[in-house]
């Protein structure tokens, strides 16, 4: 059985993600969005997921996962039972694998709601204008 222990450091290890204590709920937020959140009795923990594939990941594990309340269904949020969650031993193979995978859904679900984490292409500067308002006086680098 999987507990907020286990998740705590994951999701922490995500850029910009801090830890919010909520109405008695913890949750983990980038800036003001929430990703990741548990019940009070920490037995089920929601998270950030794309609203069209979800029907499919509930259908294919309903004993670990479910959908949203009726008033959350508009969110893009999944629900797990941590009670289901298998948690193997920490030197084994299979947990750092659980680990990756883990890590990999929670950072692609916080780059989703959050923009977090992706690469600009140009790194961190802009690329100039190639088309420059008209009357401004920034120079157009196309033809330059």
């Amino acid at each position: 059985m999987a507990t907020i222990d286990d998740v705590r450091p994951l999701a922490l290890s995500l850029p910009r993600s801090y830890e919010a204590l909520v109405r008695d709920r913890v949750k983990f937020r980038v800036g003001s969005i929430v990703y990741l959140a548990f019940s009070r009795d920490e037995t089920v923990m929601g998270f950030a997921f794309t609203r069209d594939e979800r029907e499919a990941l509930v259908a294919a594990e309903p004993h670990k996962y479910m959908l949203p309340p009726t008033s959350d269904m508009r969110s893009q949020w999944v629900m797990c039972r941590l009670a289901a969650i298998e948690v193997d031993d920490p030197r084994g193979r299979d947990r750092r694998l659980a680990h990756g995978r883990a890590q990999a859904r929670r950072s692609d679900a916080s780059r989703r709601v959050a923009g977090v984490a992706t690469p600009r292409p140009h790194g961190n500067h802009r690329p100039p204008n190639p088309h420059p308002c008209p009357g401004s006086t920034e120079k157009s680098s196309v033809g330059a």
